[in-house]
């Protein structure tokens, strides 16, 4: 299973190349700083004790504490944590903002799970890293089956260990407890003004266009729901269950009722159910990947009809896919520029934390924009120079300069 960390370290690798890095400071950023597994001993609703395995990477602090989800999932593993937490350092560097990369995460089925036990394992992950995360060492926020709620548990238990009330612990808390108005979008408005800059520098007009959104969780769902308000032809969604198509263009926010009401976007009235698999491979223009990773690989890449893959999701095409894709001219908008929102605007929830003052939603999403189009800028003109139309490469050199930098500067 350790593939996707190999993978991760030769785009490194790769980047290092074309930059002609020298071999000392690729070294330190081709390991993690620090790897912790801890045991979680949890009281089930039934009265018997069951133990959890929770696991917290924390890749590179260099450029500021360690930032990066906790996410509750059956196939959570240490590769897979690494991964992310690898991913989480070139983010915070592309996107500009004073953090490094980590990354947590339990093998467990929430779905299996009671609210009260559900809590009981949050509070237990929180004693268990207690000692290593906080304000200026780590500070988690929600990934996958992980929520404003479990957050809210997580800044509560870790106040009581300190004895003081400590919201900058964590971000993507409920506002009630020192949140961030305009979070629970941020991921998919960051994506959503990404995705007009690449549209307009593409000169691909709005009105012609046709989007495929793979996974209609939070990010995937929101960013359907701007782009359809905004006025952009949606033709295909799904969740895991399965995918709807309608190539005229859904009514996005009936969907979401039908979701609601029914628990899946599938059965929807006057769509047609297609597969996970097949969703990817439509006639589109746009297919935003925004579920788990490694979606679109060696097999499928060569049957992907789309000009652009949006990367929503952490990680959703292959290495082996990539290069399938790139020689078919797919401009791929990396997931470390395109879902960069969400941690940039966890940034701005952990200052007004620190400051104890808190900004209005329109200056949140005023700032968002600002900051992720500068992301943008940078690693589009870094393509530019680079000439070709590797975007992810480009972000990587963009992130890998910002952290060679920092190490030559710090003096390590």
């Amino acid at each position: 299973m350790a593939d996707q960390f190999k993978g991760v370290i030769n785009q490194l690798n790769k980047t290092a190349a074309i930059m002609k890095i020298e071999h000392d400071e690729l070294e330190i950023l081709r390991k993690p700083d620090r790897i912790i597994e801890v045991s979680l001993p949890v009281l089930m609703d039934d009265g018997h004790i069951k133990v959890f395995t929770g696991y917290r990477v924390q890749y590179n602090n260099i450029r500021g504490p360690y930032k990066g989800g906790i996410r509750y999932h059956p196939k959570v593993n240490l590769d897979e944590v690494k991964t992310l937490a690898f991913w989480m350092t070139i983010k915070c560097a592309v996107a500009d903002i004073p953090y490094g990369g980590g990354k947590g995460g339990v093998s467990v089925d929430v779905k299996k799970l009671s609210s009260g036990e559900l809590e009981r394992l949050t509070r237990a992950y929180t004693r268990g890293f207690a000692d290593f995360i906080g304000p200026t060492k780590d500070v988690p926020a929600p990934d996958v089956y992980t929520n404003p709620q479990i957050m809210a548990w997580l800044m509560d238990e870790y106040s009581h260990i300190k004895g003081e009330n400590t919201p900058a612990v964590v971000t993507g808390k409920p506002v009630e407890i020192g949140g961030s108005l305009g979070r629970g979008t941020a991921t998919s408005l960051g994506g959503f003004y990404v995705f007009e800059e690449v549209l307009a520098k593409m000169k691909m007009p709005k009105k012609k266009i046709s989007l495929a959104v793979q996974g209609f969780g939070n990010v995937g769902m929101n960013f359907a729901v701007i782009a359809y308000a905004a006025g952009y032809k949606i033709v295909a969604v799904s969740d895991s269950s399965g995918a709807i198509y309608d190539k005229n263009g859904l009514n996005i926010d009936k969907v979401l009722s039908h979701k609601q009401a029914t628990g899946s976007v599938i059965n929807f009235i006057g769509a047609k159910n297609i597969t996970n698999e097949q969703l990817l491979e439509l006639p589109v223009d746009v297919v935003v990947p925004a579920a788990l990773e490694n979606v679109i690989t060696e097999k499928n890449a060569g049957r992907v009809k789309a000009k652009v893959i949006f990367e929503m999701g952490n990680g959703p095409t292959t290495a082996e896919a990539e290069v399938k894709l790139n020689k078919k001219g797919v401009l791929i908008v990396p997931d470390v520029l395109a879902n960069s929102g969400g941690v940039i605007v966890s940034y701005f929830e952990w200052v007004q934390n620190l400051r104890h003052f808190y900004w209005d939603q329109a200056k949140v999403e005023s700032h968002l924009k600002r900051q992720i189009i500068n992301a943008f800028d940078k690693v589009w003109q870094t393509m530019e120079s680079q000439g070709n139309r590797e975007m992810r490469t480009a972000a990587y050199i963009v992130a890998v300069e910002r952290l060679v930098k920092a190490l030559k500067v710090r003096g390590i």
